[in-house]
């Protein structure tokens, strides 16, 4: 386990509090960060998802797993029930069915798309009405307190969680041809090659692997 990491689960409380207690200027950057990241999973998952056919979507690998469409079904109830007045009410809503997430309702792609960017929207429109000083107050989720960074910071291990099943999924349905959704394969060289010929630089990583 790399050495912050370790940190992170051995000293959790200490480790957000230390984040709380710097300067607003690194608070700002860690909210641009995370905002970065959640779109960064958000761009990976839709590339995935715009190569496999509207049938598969649909497709479960076997009849307890999960298809695409239930991922985004899922994802979508969550991000609405988080982060829906996400600094003044509980991120469990009383209106959320969870358990209906998880069952193959959907039959139409572009419906669900569609609750999958209202889903987006919820998360992205909360995201950017907070301030550093949010950081530190507290939410609740399933009558837990976390603060604001913890509630994010949940969000954005369990997010990716999901999109790597969506990534999954769709790579198995789609076969060949794919479209690499990073470095593609036998190019980490050339890619390497070229971060390292212009020097230092700053930038978000997820910019250049767009």
């Amino acid at each position: 386990m790399c050495s912050i990491v370790h940190y992170v689960v051995n000293n959790h409380n200490s480790f957000f509090q230390k984040l709380l207690d710097m300067d607003t200027d690194i608070q700002q950057n860690v909210l641009t960060c995370y905002r970065n990241l959640f779109q960064y999973y958000r761009e990976l998952a839709e590339k995935a998802m715009a190569q496999i056919a509207d049938d598969d979507f649909f497709q479960q690998p076997t009849p307890e797993s999960n298809s695409v469409a239930i991922v985004v079904q899922h994802l979508s109830g969550n991000m609405l029930s988080r982060f829906t007045d996400f600094l003044t009410s509980d991120g469990e809503k009383p209106w959320r069915d969870r358990d209906a997430e998880f069952e193959p309702l959907a039959t139409d792609k572009t419906a669900l798309l569609e609750s999958w960017n209202k889903g987006w929207t919820c998360v992205f429109d909360a995201i950017d009405a907070l301030t550093p000083e949010d950081l530190g107050k507290i939410v609740y989720i399933r009558n837990q307190g976390h603060t604001v960074l913890e509630a994010l910071s949940r969000q954005l291990a369990h997010y990716p969680y999901h999109v790597g099943q969506i990534v999954l999924l769709g790579r198995m349905l789609k076969g060949v041809p794919w479209s690499s959704l990073s470095i593609p394969r036998g190019n980490s060289g050339a890619f390497n090659q070229e971060k390292f010929a212009r020097g230092a630089h700053g930038g978000h990583f997820t910019d250049e692997l767009k």
